[in-house]
C-alpha cells in the first residue's frame, strides 16, 4: 500500500478546524459570470488538469486518533470524488446554488475539499431598483453560465482557488489567462497617524436587526459603479472601501439606537504571487484597522488620508497571520483535541473584543478568466466571506470591467434579508460620498 505524503496542519487551519460549527459552515464562495456556455466534458476534463498543475489543491484531511498532536493533511494524487456538476437548469438555479455555496461545505475528508457548480439559464432582464444586480447581458439568443465555487475555508481561501480557476480558464479556452501587472503606486514611507486609537479597546457590535428564524448565512449580491478618485490621490479605492464600511455600520448601529463606539474592521492582506508560483492554502494575514465615533464625522478628504495612513502602516508591519498567540495556541506540545477546547473557550471568551466586520477586498481580480470564444470572458466576478458570530457581518469586493462587485453575508442570527438590503442601500450612499472632486 503507497504511503500518501503528508503536511501538518498551518496555523491559520488548525484554528479554524478547532472551531468548526454545522450552524453556519467556513464556507467561501466565488461566483463568475460568463456570456455564454461550456462544455461539460471539456470543463472537467481542464479543471480536473488544473488541480493536478497546483498539487496542493489535492488534500484531505487525514485520520487519526484523539492523542496526536497535530492534524494532518494527506495529499492526493487524484480527487476523490467529481469536483464539477451540472445542476439541472431552472428559474431558480442561481438561488439554489447560492444557498449551497453558503450551507453545504465541501467535506474535509474528501479531496479536494471545494466544489465547482456549473449553472446554465438565461440572464433576467436587469431589475428595477437602486442596488440591485445588473449584470450585462449576454448577446442575443446565447445562454449564460455561472461558475460557483464553494471552499471549504479551514483548507483554502479565495485567491488561491481563483488561482486554479485561471489555470482551469487557460486549459480550457487555449487563452493567456496571466495575471495583470499590479498597479505601482508611488508613495511615502509608511508612518503610524496620530491618534490612532488602541485595539484593546472594546469595540462595537454591528446592531441586531430583525433575525431570521432558520440558522446559517444570508447573502446579498450586487454591482456598483467603481468609485472615482483624483489622480495622485494618497488614498486607494482600498480606503475609500474602508471609510465606506465604517461610515456604514455606524449609521445602521445609530439607527437601531446603539451608543457610539470605535469600529474594528479586519481586514485580509495577501502579499502572494498571482502566477502558477502562487501557494495554494489559507495565505492571507488578517489586520485591525480601527475608527474612533469622533473621526467618523471628519469631512471625507481628512478622513480618507488618515485611513490611507492607518492602512499603509499596519500592512508594514511584520505580523504573524493570526497574530502571535494564534501561534502558541497551536504548538504541538500537547494533543490536538485539549489545544481545540482551549481554542474554543478563548474564542468565546473573547467574543466581546472580535473586531466589529471583516472587508476583504479582492481589489482588481487579476485574471481575464477567459474561456474562449463560445464562453467568453467574465464580466462579473463576486466573493462572499464567513460571517459566523460575533462579527455576524461581512463586506466582500472585487471588481472587473470596470465595476465593483460587492457580497454582503449576515448570519441570521443578527439580520434577515431585509436588513441586508437596507445596508447595501447605506453602502451605496457612503461609497458615493467619498468620490472627492478635484
Amino acid at each position: 500500500m503507497t504511503t500518501l505524503p503528508r503536511i501538518p496542519f498551518p496555523v491559520v487551519d488548525e484554528i479554524s478546524r478547532h472551531c468548526l460549527q454545522e450552524e453556519e459552515p467556513e464556507t467561501v464562495h466565488i461566483e463568475v459570470h460568463l456570456p455564454g456556455r461550456l462544455d461539460q466534458p471539456r470543463l472537467r476534463k481542464a479543471f480536473t488538469e488544473a488541480l493536478r498543475r497546483h498539487p496542493r489543491i489535492l488534500m484531505r484531511e487525514a485520520p487519526g486518533n484523539r492523542f496526536r498532536r497535530r492534524y494532518e493533511w494527506e495529499l492526493t494524487p487524484d480527487p476523490d470524488v467529481e469536483v464539477v456538476t451540472f445542476p439541472p437548469p431552472g428559474r431558480n438555479a442561481l438561488r439554489d446554488a447560492r444557498t449551497r455555496a453558503l450551507e453545504e461545505a465541501p467535506p474535509l475528508s474528501l479531496s479536494p475539499p471545494i466544489r465547482l457548480e456549473v449553472v446554465e439559464e438565461p440572464e433576467p432582464n436587469p431589475p428595477k431598483g437602486r442596488g440591485e444586480l445588473r449584470d450585462q447581458p449576454p448577446p442575443a439568443g446565447s445562454q449564460a453560465t455561472v461558475l460557483f465555487l464553494t471552499i471549504n475555508h479551514t483548507a483554502l481561501d479565495g485567491p488561491a482557488c481563483l488561482r486554479i480557476l485561471a489555470t482551469a480558464a487557460e486549459i480550457y479556452g487555449g487563452k493567456d489567462n496571466s495575471p495583470a501587472p499590479t498597479p505601482t503606486r508611488t508613495q511615502e514611507p509608511p508612518a503610524p497617524p496620530e491618534n490612532t486609537p488602541s485595539n484593546w479597546t472594546r469595540p462595537a457590535r454591528v446592531a441586531q436587526g430583525r433575525p431570521d428564524p432558520s440558522p446559517g448565512n444570508g447573502l446579498l449580491v450586487t454591482e456598483l459603479p467603481l468609485p472615482h478618485r483624483p489622480k495622485g490621490s494618497p488614498y486607494t479605492v482600498n480606503d475609500q472601501l474602508m471609510v465606506t464600511t465604517a461610515r456604514t455600520i455606524a449609521h445602521w448601529n445609530r439607527e437601531h439606537g446603539e451608543s457610539p463606539r470605535p469600529l474594528r474592521i479586519t481586514m485580509p492582506v495577501d502579499d502572494r504571487p498571482r502566477d502558477t508560483t502562487m501557494p495554494i492554502g489559507n495565505g492571507t494575514r488578517l489586520l485591525e484597522v480601527p475608527f474612533t465615533p469622533e473621526e467618523l464625522k471628519d469631512p471625507t478628504p481628512t478622513l480618507l488620508r488618515r485611513t490611507a495612513q492607518r492602512t499603509r502602516a499596519l500592512k508594514s508591519l511584520p505580523r504573524p497571520q493570526l497574530g502571535h498567540g494564534a501561534s502558541l495556541l497551536t504548538a504541538p506540545v500537547t494533543p490536538v483535541t485539549w489545544r481545540a477546547a482551549l481554542t474554543r473557550g478563548l474564542r468565546k471568551t473573547a467574543a466581546p473584543w472580535t473586531s466589529t466586520t471583516l472587508l476583504s477586498n479582492i481589489g482588481r481580480v487579476p485574471y481575464p478568466l477567459d474561456f474562449g470564444e463560445e464562453a467568453g470572458r467574465a464580466h462579473a466576478v463576486w466573493f462572499s466571506a464567513p460571517a459566523r458570530m460575533p462579527r455576524g457581518l461581512t463586506v466582500t469586493t472585487a471588481s472587473t470591467a470596470g465595476r465593483l462587485h460587492l457580497a454582503l453575508r449576515w448570519s441570521r442570527a443578527l439580520l434577515s434579508h431585509g436588513d441586508g438590503a437596507h445596508l447595501r442601500d447605506l453602502f451605496e450612499h457612503y461609497l458615493h460620498t467619498t468620490e472627492v472632486p478635484e
